[in-house]
């Protein structure tokens, strides 16, 4: 008895009914732009239905679904980057302070300061991801595209670097400048 093709196992009649919302949280929490996100769902609904014939069946259609709407989402981090120049990457100061005392560890005045989140508790959290997304939202198209990439995909460095045509070196550039930003709009908005 043969398999029936592929394409039979998947059901794009129920698929906006199924897996929009979770795709759009996901696309939401990536590129930060509601209308963007949408427009992401859609192109991936739209991408499934084109590419049936390619799915193998090696995992459920939520997954492949998923996958079709990163590869999107990382087409539109390219779009942002592309033609940047790395010397968007230097502050408007022009210099970076010294956080670190020769031995490694951070001089008091940078030392990162606590949260106050140890102890779960969800309006507090949901507060935190609020100013979290903000703080996201603030940085350059580049580092935006290579923190989430780094932090929420868990994408290799190489694979990053690949997708966003940079250097190792200007990937940890890019890493730490983020982080650090990151923080200090953290540290401003939130305690």
């Amino acid at each position: 008895m043969t398999t029936p093709p592929a394409r039979h196992l998947l059901d794009p009649q129920n698929w906006v009914s199924a897996y929009a919302d979770f795709l759009y949280r996901y696309a939401i929490s990536r590129v930060n732009n509601e209308d963007q996100a949408r427009d992401l769902v859609q192109e991936t609904f739209l991408a499934g239905l084109q590419s049936q014939r390619n799915f193998a069946g090696k995992s459920s259609e939520r997954t492949w679904l998923t996958a079709i709407l990163k590869n999107k989402i990382y087409d539109v981090y390219r779009k942002k980057v592309n033609g940047l120049k790395t010397a968007e990457m230097n502050d408007q100061t022009g210099e970076e302070p010294d956080f670190f005392h020769e031995d490694g560890h951070w001089k008091q005045e940078h030392q990162p300061q606590a949260f106050g989140v140890d102890d779960f508790d969800p309006l507090a959290n949901k507060e935190l991801n609020r100013v979290l997304l903000l703080c996201l939202q603030k940085l350059p198209a580049l580092w935006f595209s290579v923190f989430t990439m780094k932090h929420m995909e868990d994408e290799a460095t190489e694979m990053i670097c690949k997708e966003l045509r940079l250097t190792q070196a200007n990937f940890w550039v890019i890493i730490h400048r983020a982080k650090l930003n990151l923080r200090a709009c953290l540290q401003r908005n939130w305690m």
